[in-house]
């Protein structure tokens, strides 16, 4: 064996073992803590006003009213020359 195989083998082909090793190091190491120098706590955010909320569907069951009747079947009334379904 010669010693470029071997500087190759040895030296060149760990980098990227050790590249792999630091970016597992870096993914799983503790965060380190935030310190918040804020007001105190002021859960609603400055120039935002809250969304208001949406009015609640009507309640269904035995303490409301049933739902309304589905409305009469209309006919519309076609021209002569209107077109006919496919197979009559």
């Amino acid at each position: 064996m010669d010693v470029p195989t071997f500087v190759w083998m040895f030296v060149i082909l760990k980098i990227p073992i050790i590249a792999a090793l630091l970016l597992i190091w870096y993914a799983v190491k503790e965060p380190e803590p935030i310190v918040d120098e804020g007001d105190g706590g002021s859960r609603v955010p400055c120039g935002r006003s809250p969304r208001p909320d949406r009015p609640r569907p009507p309640r269904r069951g035995p303490h409301a009213a049933p739902p309304a009747p589905s409305p009469d079947r209309m006919r519309v009334a076609r021209g002569r020359r209107g077109r006919r379904p496919a197979g009559r």
